[in-house]
């Protein structure tokens, strides 16, 4: 029974669909639920920094119910995101209803859409990966699952990646310089695996062609039956979903840095290059994305499996919470960078 606990995941698409149902000031729910709800509710929640035990990793490891709780936010997402876009010709929304409603529903992108799809972008059935894909569409944002797979995992804690965020760079720059750098190696990863497998740029297996098309179809299909104006606001929400992405990746890694060895290599990743948070509400709401320092040292480990280690950098706060405070960045500095080790400031 206490796994059912997972279901507190759905929170942020119910409340979505809360202010889509009510409008007016329900418009705003989402963030506010978010980013300020949440935050509260982690300081008053306790912190749980226990593991499994080896019966519950057995129990848990074939156990299709947490399979099916990822699953379940494909139709859930897409379904928010689709009436959503349908409804602009059908309701006439104020200025203040379009840009609370567009936020709320591209923070259900970011948090059920992304955040899943990098889920089952580790796993190696294709059906989970390419489900995971498909939540990437409404991100405009499916090359994270090359640069991601690829490129972050082997680089993360270096200068050479662009999603690990450096000591003294704010979240603002970061935006930017994560969002264009990503995409461009995205496309660097694929160029190189085409030339392992001996397979011209333009060939079939060009994914990241696949992605642009996809992308493109997608909004194209939006203009076709909904027209200009939800073409413009899904571009919005996709907007809204990369920036809460990249927020996590900005506190996921900010500051640390893996150290290179005599022969100038890096130094392999291990439990102390990405933050941990052990606090309750973040780590079932993000599908346990907050044990980010296991994910990094096994990332073939599902969500519901992922321990604590005590070496890992503890975040003070919980993920939403260090979200909210990574918009302030003399705040967040100055509560971060006393966390970091020295060596990794040098």
């Amino acid at each position: 029974m206490k796994d059912l606990k997972y279901l507190l995941a759905y929170a942020i698409p119910i409340t979505a669909v809360i202010g889509l149902y009510f409008g007016s000031y329900w418009a705003f729910f989402t963030p506010v639920f978010a980013f300020v709800l949440m935050p509260v509710f982690e300081i008053l929640l306790p912190i749980r920094a226990s593991n499994l035990n080896k019966e519950e990793i057995i129990s848990k490891t074939g156990d299709k119910f947490f399979n099916w709780l990822l699953y379940l936010n494909a139709p859930l997402v897409l379904g928010i995101v689709g009436y959503y876009l349908w409804s602009l010709n059908q309701i006439s929304y104020s200025t203040f209803e379009l840009i609370g409603l567009t936020s709320s529903v591209g923070i259900v992108v970011g948090s059920n859409g992304i955040n899943v799809a990098h889920e089952l972008g580790h796993r190696q059935l294709q059906f989970e990966k390419t489900l995971g894909k498909l939540l990437l569409l409404p991100a405009l944002y499916m090359h994270f699952f090359i640069e991601h797979n690829f490129g972050h995992h082997q680089n993360a804690a270096t200068a050479e990646d662009p999603a690990s965020a450096n000591y003294n760079q704010s979240v603002y720059s970061f935006w930017f310089t994560s969002i264009i750098r990503q995409y461009s190696s995205a496309w660097k990863i694929q160029g190189d695996l085409l030339k392992r497998e001996g397979r011209p740029f333009f060939s079939v297996k060009n994914d990241m062609m696949w992605y642009v098309f996809f992308q493109l179809a997608y909004l194209f299909t939006i203009h076709f039956w909904l027209g200009g104006l939800s073409v413009l606001i899904a571009l919005f929400i996709a907007v809204s979903g990369v920036l809460l992405l990249e927020t996590i990746n900005y506190i996921e890694h900010y500051g640390l840095r893996r150290n290179k060895t005599k022969s100038g290599r890096y130094k392999r990743v291990t439990e102390i290059h990405s933050w941990n948070s052990n606090h309750v509400l973040g780590r079932v709401m993000l599908y346990e994305l907050t044990r980010h320092s296991d994910h990094h040292y096994r990332s073939n480990k599902k969500y519901q499996l992922l321990d604590y280690h005590i070496i890992s950098p503890q975040m003070p706060y919980g993920y939403p919470t260090s979200m909210v405070l990574s918009l302030f960045p003399p705040l967040w500095f100055k509560i971060m960078n006393k966390n970091i080790p020295q060596e990794m400031k040098d």
